[in-house]
Formats: C-alpha cells, structure tokens, sequence
C-alpha cells in the first residue's frame, strides 16, 4: 500500500511476571495495517496473537502486564503511541478510531440488556443525541450487517438471536462509530462453514465501505485465503514471516509457515 499506515506497532513485547518468572507472550513484534487492507495474524493456540492485539486495544492490566515497544495510531491530528499514551487518551480511541470484535458474542453480549441498548450505548460513548437518534443508528447498523428485519429484531435480547446473528451484531456494535482500524480476533471460530463464508464477504464488504484498516487474528488458513491481503505468521510469541497473501501460499520462506500450510 503506497498510503502511510494508520496502525503501526514496533518492536512491542507483552509479558506477563508469574511466580515462575517472566512469561514473554509477545517478543519483538512489528507490522503495519493501512486503512482499505486486511492483514491477518495467524499462529497457533498460545503463540501471542491475541495478546498482541489486546494490547493494542489497551486492555492489558497495566499492573500486571509489562508492555514495551510502540503501536502508533496515524490521526488526523498526528500519531498517538497507544502503549506510552495515557490510559484515559487511549479509552477515548477505543471504539471510535479502532474497534475490535471478540471471540465469543454470547459472553461479550450483555445477557439483560437488548441488543438495542448495547448498540445505542456504544454511540452515546462518542455521539450526542437522544436515545431515539442512537436507536436510529442502531437500526440502520444492524440493516448493513445483514439483519432481517431490524425495526424489530433491535428490541430483542441476545439469546433470541443465532450464533451467526450474533456476530453480525457484534461487528454492528465494534462499527457504531466507523473507526479506522477494526480487529477481529477469531470472528469466525464458533460458526457452520456457511456462516464463516458470510462474516467473512461481510467484513470484506464493510472494510471497503468504511475505507478502514482491519486486523484479522486467526489460525484458520481457509480464512487467510478468502479475505487477506497480506500476512503476518506467529510463533512462540514471535513473527516468523511476513508477506502478501498469495507468496505466503505460493512460496513460504519459514519452516513453520510450511508446517501450518501442510497440517
């Protein structure tokens, strides 16, 4: 991409001080995503995908995690390094210049509330309005993520929906306020074949129209296939390889990236 990345993370490490001693989870680790790319993240269970995104997010227990390195934002009002920024400057980001969708909808769902109020919650974060602006918007978020008839459905609550429904109102939710980078951490990993199939050209369809950058951690590589454009391969907390999606298939440079094509 010829255009300056708008997430840019350098030599970051995450570990976490156990009993035993340190736990280095992330080593070293650089990339960049610009906005209009998708650059997924594939490793094993453990290999440090999930705590290297968290921490981009800022959701790592400062107290008990040590961060080190930069992940820099690209604003329009100049680059924020969300790893030395003040907790306080980083939980305004949070949802509004990048978002992010959890594994598992049911968890990140509030069981009490209605998928309405969850969705007008996120909006009130960085929006004002009356509550019937925030329920316009929720309408009209669960309308692009493919939800049938949303007048409706935006009153019920999360058990009435499918797993599948789920997540289309999780990636409504993580997009309530068109952030610039979107990362989908395993977005796919409890769904049939042909749910997969739909969030996937969904979260291609979306990046397009939102222009954002989007961050797909996975160890699926049928995922890979479909939607990335490039790819960054994890392992033991590190990155073993880089490269645009069809090398990475064609031609795979690390021993461990041949591993994970064969198995």
């Amino acid at each position: 991409m010829t255009q300056k990345p708008f997430l840019e993370v350098k030599n970051l490490n995450v570990a976490f001080p156990t009993e035993d001693g340190l736990v280095q989870a992330s080593n070293d680790i650089s990339f960049s995503v610009a906005r209009g790319e998708t650059l997924a993240v594939v490793g094993e269970s453990g290999s440090g995908k999930s705590v290297t995104s968290l921490a981009v997010m800022g959701l790592h227990d400062r107290k008990r995690t040590q961060i080190t390195g930069q992940a820099f934002l690209n604003l329009e009002t100049g680059p924020v390094d969300v790893i030395s920024a003040d907790e306080e400057v980083v939980r305004k980001l949070r949802g509004k210049a990048m978002s992010m969708i959890f594994q598992d909808p049911m968890s990140a769902l509030h069981p009490y509330y209605s998928i309405g109020n969850q969705l007008i919650e996120a909006w009130s974060l960085y929006n004002e309005g009356d509550k019937a602006a925030g329920k316009k918007r929720a309408i009209e978020m669960l309308d692009l993520v493919g939800i049938p008839d949303a007048t409706k459905r935006v009153d019920e609550f999360p058990h009435q929906f499918s797993g599948g429904m789920r997540q289309r109102v999780m990636i409504a939710m993580a997009l309530m306020n068109s952030p610039r980078l979107l990362i989908a951490d395993e977005p796919t990993t409890a769904l049939d074949v042909t749910v997969q199939a739909q969030i996937l050209s969904l979260l291609d369809k979306l990046k397009k129209e939102f222009d954002m950058g989007v961050l797909l951690i996975t160890h699926d590589l049928g995922v890979v296939a479909q939607v990335a454009d490039r790819v960054s391969v994890m392992y033991a907390g590190q990155l073993v390889e880089e490269a645009p999606v069809d090398d990475l298939f064609y031609t795979p440079k690390a021993p461990y990236t041949l591993g994970l094509l064969k198995s």
